[in-house]
């Protein structure tokens, strides 16, 4: 399992209920009502927290006549501690997830509703601007510069700009007026 994974295991043992659930599921394999009358919640409330322990891989559902059963996932829950919380790249993990939000940040920022607002100036911005806009391109197809212009003019009006832009930094070749991504 990966780091992510394995978070996404530790966020769903957070919470009281599910702790509950997976303590009943220990002893026995459970259907929701059963679960609900034991732990005296409401059933939406149970099958709310089983969906979320299954989503991470705690427990796992089979249909047994009428009755939807709920088992507990024993090669996950009896992970230890230490193999939840080790890995070698985690640093790697927090970086590129910390990447990712500041990623996700800019493009809320100078997007809206499909289209560039403006050019940012800092360029750590407007590299991960250029790189979004050129996700519209695919690779080894050759366009004309036309072509070009109206795939950029879908996101920016000053599509001169963008496409120098993606020449100069090496994003984009150009030979005889036709264009192609850079690998």
């Amino acid at each position: 399992m990966g780091i992510a994974e394995n978070i996404q295991i530790m966020k769903s043992l957070g919470e009281a209920s599910r702790l509950q659930v997976l303590n009943c599921l220990v002893e026995k394999p459970h259907y929701v009502e059963e679960l609900a009358r034991r732990m005296n919640l409401a059933d939406s409330t149970v099958s709310f927290h089983l969906n979320k322990l299954e989503k991470v891989g705690l427990v796992y559902k089979t249909k047994e006549q009428y009755y939807t059963m709920y088992h507990i996932r024993e090669d996950i829950l009896f992970k230890t501690l230490k193999e939840l919380i080790s890995f070698e790249n985690l640093d790697k993990y927090i970086q590129d997830e910390r990447m990712e939000k500041y990623r996700q940040k800019v493009l809320k920022t100078f997007f809206r509703n499909g289209r560039l607002l403006k050019l940012p100036v800092q360029w750590k911005k407007r590299m991960i601007v250029l790189n979004e806009l050129v996700k519209n391109f695919q690779p080894l197809k050759k366009y004309n510069e036309d072509e070009v212009n109206e795939i950029i003019k879908q996101f920016y009006d000053d599509y001169c700009t963008i496409r120098r832009l993606m020449i100069d930094i090496k994003i984009m070749k150009r030979e005889n007026q036709i264009y192609w991504l850079n690998k």
